[in-house]
């Protein structure tokens, strides 16, 4: 299987490609510069890097990367700058998203692709009735309107909800939603549920992005977690037992 990894040199993306590529399976990434890469991933036979920008590729070329692709995965995010923030392109993911689900209808694959999406615990799920308390609505409502980040988010997850539902057969996906991203050395035990079990603005938890990785990838490879998961936003949680 060949999988296709956009935002692939941010913290959680890099992890996930070195993941793959130790389960033996093929990758593609789509980066700005490989210059941050670590040699693990600019050495290994198995990879493909192209450079460039992927919101600035033409239709035909996007086609081309995800044609062959059994999964493609977004880890892209906006960096933690003024610029990043708040500067052009204020929907670099949700664009993203819409770009290559577009590429891969095009391609009509002969099965579904799955598509995983990164995504935030603090993005509530509504369509599957997820409630939270007044409070954090009120916060939540002003991190909307002071971080444009946080609705691009929303709006890249909202797209695949109500894009690709159990109907059509080119596009399966699942939306990671992990909680306080924190670094670790290794994968650790970690929990996942359809929705929250604490408040990600008054009592969240943490998730190492490397367990981020690691779960993303086994959704990747392991049809039977993807069987569970699919057309859902699982939460993770490192397992603070």
């Amino acid at each position: 299987m060949t999988t296709l990894v956009i935002g692939a040199s941010g913290a959680t993306g890099r992890l996930l490609v070195e993941q793959l590529l130790a389960e033996g399976e093929g990758v593609k990434i789509i980066v700005r510069s490989v210059e941050t890469l670590p040699d693990i991933i600019t050495k290994n036979s198995q990879i493909m890097i192209t450079e460039a920008s992927l919101l600035d590729m033409t239709d035909a070329k996007l086609k081309a990367h995800v044609q062959g692709c059994r999964a493609v995965v977004s880890c892209l995010g906006h960096n933690l700058s003024f610029k990043g923030m708040f500067g052009h392109p204020r929907r670099l993911v949700t664009n993203a998203v819409q770009r290559l689900c577009h590429a891969i209808e095009a391609t009509t694959p002969d099965a579904p692709v799955k598509f995983i999406l990164m995504n935030t615990t603090g993005n509530q799920n509504t369509q599957a009735g997820e409630k939270v308390s007044i409070p954090q609505k009120l916060v939540v409502g002003l991190i909307r309107f002071l971080l444009p980040p946080h609705v691009d988010n929303e709006e890249a997850a909202r797209y695949l909800q109500t894009t690709f539902g159990c109907k059509q057969k080119m596009i399966e996906w699942v939306a990671v939603r992990p909680d306080s991203l924190i670094n670790e050395e290794s994968v650790t035990v970690y929990d996942t549920y359809a929705s929250p079990i604490r408040s990600a603005i008054f009592d969240a938890g943490k998730t190492s992005r490397i367990n981020v990785a690691h779960f993303m990838s086994q959704l990747v490879i392991n049809n039977n977690i993807w069987d569970k998961w699919k057309n859902q936003m699982p939460v993770i949680y490192n397992n603070s037992i």
